[in-house]
């Protein structure tokens, strides 16, 4: 059993949230789908920008809760909440995009708690959010994949 590693859930350090001060989350909703990583291009960025002054522990749960507050259409049992995270490509000047989660309002699931540290979100990434409503299809459920602009190479 040489070279296997074991698989050990990173333990998060809880953050004292009065001593602590908070990150700006920038977090961009669109209905139905993402925003294309190339709408993040030459530091331009989507309209539907939502800021939110937030911290490495917030749970997805938190941020679908958030958005729900400033986005009354979004409240209804049964809508979607597929988040990614979108972040500069380290090898070229464009921005790549990793799903890393999905909530439903109503609904407890197996993303809820998963922390914005959990999924190795880094202070300047932006969070993106598909929302689906609920009386359309769910987001498929799919494995996590990172997302390139739409170029052939």
């Amino acid at each position: 059993m040489a070279g296997l590693e074991s698989m050990v859930a990173e333990e998060v350090k809880p953050i004292d949230r009065e001593k602590t001060c908070p990150l700006l989350l920038r977090v961009f909703c669109s209905t139905g789908r993402h925003n294309s990583p190339g709408d993040y291009a030459r530091g331009l960025v989507p309209q539907n920008e939502l800021q939110i002054y937030t911290w490495m522990d917030a749970t997805l749960r938190e941020l679908t809760g958030l958005v729900k507050e400033v986005n009354p259409e979004t409240r209804r049992k049964g809508t979607y909440f597929d988040f990614a995270i979108v972040f500069p490509d380290a090898r070229s000047p464009t921005y790549r995009m990793r799903e890393i989660g999905v909530t439903c309002s109503g609904q407890r699931g197996g993303d809820d708690n998963k922390t914005l540290a959990q999924v190795k979100f880094q202070i300047g990434n932006y969070l993106d959010i598909s929302i689906t409503p609920s009386n359309r299809m769910p987001p498929p459920m799919r494995r996590p994949q990172n997302y390139v602009n739409n170029r052939s190479y």
